[in-house]
Parts: C-alpha cells; structure tokens; sequence
C-alpha cells in the first residue's frame, strides 16, 4: 500500500488537525460502491503468462449477486473465493478506491492487469497473514462502467472485503484517514496522558496498586486505538506491526479490569476475579509469543479471546454487581464507566465477528468517559486539599496582616508609587478575569452582554461608554458609567462614526512623550473594538470611549494616566482578538450545532451549553429550569401517516418551540421526538407556566401535510428548577426526565413538575 514517504509531514498535518487549523470537514463526500456485487466460490485458473482465465468467469451461474462483498453464504470451509463489481460513474481527478480491510490477502484485477496486491498468494493460492491495513486500489481515470475483479483468501474466520468501501479523489483520502482518526487520536492521547499521570501518583504513593491499575487499562485502550486507528499506518507504514501493538493493548484490557475490580472489592474479593486477569495475562504473554514465533498467525488468536472476553466480561459483571453498594462513591463510577467501556468492546466484537451489520463503534467515546471520569476524581481531591490549604492561608494571612501594621509608617513614603502599581495590578488582574470570562462565551451577544458589566470595573475611576454596531451599521450605546445622575453628551445611538475621535494611537515611552499625550486627552478618547469575521473580514464592531477630563482628574501623574491609557489601548486590542476567535468559533459551532431536519440546535450543542448555564447560575446565584418535552404517541402517528409526516409534524412543533421562546431560552433537538429547553433565571413557577403554554398551543396548532389536516399534537412535558429540585444544577436533566415519565405515565398530555426539595 503506497503510503506518505514522510512522517514529519504527515505529524504536522494531524498537528494541525489537532489545532483546528485544517478544514478537515471541508473533505469531499467519498462515493460509496455498494450495489451490484457478485461473488464466486474457489479459485480461478490461471494462464502461462500469469493472468486468470477469464473464459469460465463468462458463464452466468457461477457468479451469484451479494449485498457486501464479505462471508458469502455457503462457505463450508472453503478459503478462497472471488468478488466482482462494475464500476460506478464519477467525477475524480485522480480516483482511486478505499476500502477499510479485508481478510485477508487479496489481488485487483482491472482490464486483465493485476493492479493492486496486499500479501503473497503462493502456488495454490494461498498465503500468510500480512495484517489488517486500509487499502488504496488507484484506479485509471477511465474506469467507469468497468469490472473490478478481486481474488481473495482467508483462514480467519471472516472472507471478503469489511467496513468502508469508496470512491473519490487520491488528493482527499489522506484528509479523509485523518479525518476518520481524529476522535481515535484525540481520546488517545488524553488517555495517555492519564495513563501518565496515574503512574506518576502510583511512584509518589509508594507504588499504589489502584493508580498502577488505572495506568495500565488507559494505557492498554490508548495503544490500541491508535494502533486500530486509520492514521497510524500513515506514521508507520507496517500493518503488522500495529496489529501486534492492538493485539498487545486489546488482550491486556481485562487484565486491568480484572487488577482494578480485584483491588476495589478489597476484603470481598473474588477469586474468580483474580483468576480471570491472570488467565488473561497468560494468554496475552502466550498469543503474542507464538504469534511472533511463527507458530499461530496472529489473526487467528482474536476469536478464542473474543470468547474468552465475552466469558470473563459477564462473570466480572456477576461478581461486581450484587458488590457495588459496598464500593466508595468514586469508584462506583469507576466501575459503571467500565461498564459502559465493556459494552462497547462487545458491540465492537459482534460487529467484527459479522453478529451484526458493519458500522463505526464509538470504542473511544468508552475510554474517553473512563478517562475523564479519572481526572474529574483526581480533581475532586485537588479542591479538598486546596480548601485545607486555605484554611491555613487564613492563619497566615492574619499573621501576616499583625507583622504589616507595623511596617506601614515605612510605606507611607512610598504611598503613591504604591498606588499606581496596586491599581495596575488590580487591573490586570480584573482583566484577566474579563478574558477568561469572555473566552467561555459561545456567542458575540453573550459575550457583549459581558463586557456590558466588566467595563465599569475595568475602566473604574475613569468616566465611559461602550457602543455596538447594529444591523444597520450605526452604532448603539450598550452602557454608560462615572456620570452619576447626569448622561453623556453623546446620544444613545450614532448613524456615522464622523462625530467621535479618532482611535487613540499614542503609547506614551518616556515621560516627556507621556505629558505630551495628556495634554491632548480633552473630550473623548475612543479605543476601538475590532473584530474578525469569517465571512466579511475584520470590522469594527464596538467602540470604548472614556472621558479626557476624568483622566486628567483621577489622581494620577500625567505618566501615570499614561500608562493607564497604554494598558486600557491594549485591554482594548486583546478584547478584540479574544471576540473574533469567539465568532469564528459561533461560525463554525452554528454548523456543528444544528439539527438539520428542525433547525433547532441538537444534543451536542445542548450538552456544552448546559455545562455552561450550570456554572453560571452557580456563579451568579440565578434560578435555572429546564423543560424536557416528548410528543406523545409518536411512533403511532409515524406508523399511521408515515415518516415523511411524522418529519413535517417534528418540524410543525420545532416551528411552535421557536414562537414561544425569548431569545436568552435555548431550545434543542434533544433525540427523536425529544426536545428540551433551558430557561436561564427562570424559576419553578415561571418554567411550569411557560410548558403549560407550550402544552396548549401544541393541542391548538394542526399538523398540515400535502393538503391533509393530520390533527393536531399534544405533548408531555418534564419540569425541574434550580435551587428548588436540588442543590446541583447538573442534576435537572436527570430530574426533568424522571418528571416527564411520571407525565407519561400519568395519562400523557399533560405537564409534571418535579417535587420541590
């Protein structure tokens, strides 16, 4: 398989992939080849020069049609067998055609020329396993409505081409492999770089089995997804040598389940799972060795322990389960994610072994739980040891404060030095917190809406106003501050920008240059807010103006006002800088983000979101509510109109959502006939009446599709509110949930709040 002669480049382009710096969803759609296929039990003969005798292929019963080119029906021990299939029509430069794996060698013919080989087919058409790699068959430009032959032979258990079989252009298939890796990559290296940290913890406590444990499974899984990942044939190109690698990673996984269960169980362990991890460590030392040794093929070491997996999976599951309640609250959850990883190792393994139909296993989406489950437990015990840091703090600090009165005549001389630097200081430090702040916004207004309230503080004692463009390229004030009683000068709203000074662009460097800038600081003095937008460039979207004579006036030296208009003019330019990457980043997360059949945002946008509305009713102490709504009898109204009326109803009610909710509410998409709404500030009352006007225009509001009147919707609904259902804001989903299935329960078409605490 001809793959990049370079491996710096091909770093560099994840690298950049990494960042997000590469348009890695800009690949172009590959073109699936999944109709007409035909297969052929045995081997062809084969002429002097080298080439199939084509003349039996001609005849019509041997070649029998099938959906997917792998494990034809009729197998009865026979290893080799034929696939054929007539090129589709399409548009490539340089096509060329991808499939995901096949087991487990195999030859292309094209027009009677063998132009692809992957393993060593001997006399009798035989071979050894040469690994599970990706394969690029390129193709000439003129392939359409040609027959593409493939010869192929396997002793595993599987024959035929697996996964993914396209088309497209030679130019896209390596974005295409980076793009398929990206998730596999991406949890990788957090796992290792848990797997790292857990180490490390195990050697600072001595060696601690538990931290030994968790090292090894985050190792394990990560050494197996990069190594099962499409990208790492692109660094190494030797399939064989990452398959033993995912061999080595995958057999060690239940070793690890087993050490940490065995560990965690304490007093209560089990044999079973003590017996289980050393069987599995046996078996992964034995499977390898002889696999290396040239006494198995390593392919053929993957059933026996997908059995074995399956077996010691449900015994491990037996034994922990009825154990659990005994377990500390971490590593419950340490177990439960466990879990889930394990489930998702046995989907894979059915999908691998044909149980069921081929389809991408989100395996890294298991680990990456388990991973953050781990770092969001060393976190936990991070804030218990600060919070006793702090304590001690306190003690110091007061003994601190007794030692410093007794310094202050000697500070007194350096009183106003002291002052300047304290109030720069407490800028800086007022700054930084604006910037952090502004870079866990998700949208321009939310992030204006923050500026709204940090700039009296940031440009405190000095008087000021902030202003925004509007739709119509004005300019409307957001905020004023410093004035008392009294208003600016400057009207509320600006058509043009001839009225108000140019940007400030003096930096004063020596003190003369200082005084010098003062003196020209009278009426207002602008500081611009640029902004880069993905679709028109840079624009200035907002203006700082601050009051010359409040500068003059502040107490200041004409170099220390200076310098606060310095620090101010960069403040100014760093906003801008943080406020373009914020809408870059609402440009491509409004794409990411929506649902595409309702136009509502979807789960994903849903589940950040929510993350940040908990942290800042808990930071701000405001009530929060969340509404979760089902549309009763769903499936029923899909089986009697059909799925093209049950998506004209969804997008009837998407329709209705919109109409019934300001703008600071966010609706969602939240799975099939599930939406969900968050209502920021919004407590228990006010979010029971607005479901309750929700449930009655959804029973006013008929669903119409190709002229018929379907009747109209009713809908249940789940209610439940922060701080009144609970202390934790994280929990509401999980309450509003239990709310809507007592609704459900209770008779449908109706609107169940949870109980108040």
């Amino acid at each position: 398989m001809p793959l990049l002669a370079h491996p710096l480049k091909i770093l560099i382009i994840l690298f950049n992939i990494l960042c997000g710096s590469l348009p890695v969803a800009a690949v172009a759609t590959p073109q699936p080849v999944t109709e007409g296929w035909e297969y052929r039990w045995g081997d062809l003969p084969f002429n002097a020069d080298g080439t199939p005798d084509w003349a039996p292929t001609l005849q019509p019963e041997q070649w029998n049609a099938i959906k997917f080119p792998s494990n034809p029906p009729g197998r009865d021990g026979r290893d080799q067998v034929w696939y054929r299939v007539i090129l589709p029509a399409g548009d490539f430069h340089e096509p060329v055609l991808y499939i995901l794996s096949v087991d487990l060698i195999v030859q292309v013919w094209l027009d009677g020329q063998n132009i692809y080989q992957y393993g060593t087919f001997d006399e009798h058409g035989r071979g050894k396993f040469e690994g599970w790699p990706w394969h690029k068959i390129t193709l000439p430009t003129d392939y359409q409505g040609k027959t593409l032959y493939f010869r192929v032979y396997s002793g595993y258990t599987d024959i035929g081409l697996w996964g993914e079989i396209s088309l497209m252009d030679n130019s896209e298939l390596m974005l295409y492999v980076l793009k398929n890796s990206f998730e596999d990559l991406f949890v990788a290296g957090f796992s290792l770089l848990v797997a790292l940290l857990a180490l490390i913890f195990s050697m600072l406590q001595g060696g601690r089995k538990t931290f030994s444990s968790v090292a090894l499974f985050a190792l394990a899984s990560s050494v197996m997804l990069v190594a099962e990942s499409q990208a790492s044939l692109l660094i190494v190109p030797n399939a064989i040598f990452w398959n033993y690698l995912g061999a080595g990673g995958y057999f060690l996984l239940p070793v690890a389940m087993g050490l940490m269960l065995d560990q965690w169980l304490g007093d209560r362990r089990s044999p079973a799972i003590n017996l289980i991890w050393k069987l599995h460590l046996a078996y992964a030392v034995c499977a390898l060795s002889l696999a290396l040794a040239g006494a198995v093929e390593l392919s053929s070491t993957y059933p026996p322990f997908d059995a074995l997996l399956l077996l010691s999976l449900t015994v491990m599951g037996g034994v922990t389960i009825p154990r659990i309640s005994s377990l500390a609250g971490e590593q419950q959850v340490l177990v439960l994610v466990c879990g889930v990883f394990g489930a998702l190792l046995v989907v894979d393994m059915a999908v691998a072994h044909g149980v069921l139909p081929w389809r991408p296993v989100p395996v890294s989406l298991g680990l990456f739980v388990f991973s953050l489950a781990v770092v969001v437990i060393s976190l936990r015990h991070y804030v218990v040891t600060q919070k006793s840091l702090q304590k001690l703090t306190v003690t110091l600090e007061q003994q601190v404060a007794e030692r410093t009165e007794k310094t202050e005549i000697l500070l007194q001389r350096e009183q106003a030095r002291a002052s300047l630097l304290s109030l720069e200081n407490e800028k800086i430090q007022v700054f930084a917190g604006v910037i952090a702040e502004l870079q866990a916004c998700v949208s321009l207004n939310q992030a204006f809406q923050l500026l709204v309230e940090a700039m009296p503080k940031l440009c405190s004692p000095l008087k000021g106003m902030i202003y925004r463009q509007t739709a119509s390229g004005g300019y409307e004030r957001l905020d004023h501050w410093g004035y008392g009683d009294g208003h600016p000068e400057l009207a509320p709203f600006v058509a043009t920008l001839n009225s108000l000074p140019d940007p400030i662009r003096l930096i004063a460097g020596s003190i003369e240059d200082a005084e010098a800038a003062s003196r020209s600081w009278r009426g207002l003095v602008c500081f611009p807010l640029n902004i880069e937008f993905a679709n028109h460039g840079t624009a200035l979207e907002g203006l700082l103006l601050l009051d010359g004579d409040s500068i003059s006036t502040s107490g200041h030296t004409e170099y220390g006002a200076a310098r606060l208009m310095s620090s101010i003019n960069l403040a100014a330019e760093r906003i801008g800088i943080t406020l373009s990457g914020i809408s870059l980043r609402e440009d491509l997360q409004r794409y990411s983000y929506e649902d595409a059949l309702t136009g509502l945002k979807n789960r994903r946008y849903f589940d950040q979101l929510f993350e940040h509305e908990t942290a800042v009713a808990l930071r701000k102490g405001l009530p929060l509510s969340l509404l979760l709504v089902d549309i009763d009898h769903f499936k029923r109204f899909n089986d009697t109109h059909g799925h093209e009326a049950g998506d004209t109803a969804l997008q009837a009610f998407a329709a209705i959502l919109k109409s019934r909710f300001r703008g600071s509410d966010i609706v969602c998409r939240y799975g099939g006939e599930e939406f969900v709404v968050i209502l920021p500030g919004s407590d228990i009352a006010g979010a029971r009446e607005r479901a309750e006007e929700l449930r009655e225009a959804t029973r006013r509001e008929a669903v119409m599709f190709e002229g018929n009147n379907l009747g109209p919707l009713t809908i249940s609904i789940g209610v439940a509110s922060w701080p009144e259902n609970t202390s934790m804001p994280g929990q509401l989903l999980k309450l509003a949930d239990e709310a809507l299935y007592s609704a459900k329960t209770g008779g449908r078409d109706k609107v169940e709040v949870f109980p108040e605490a």
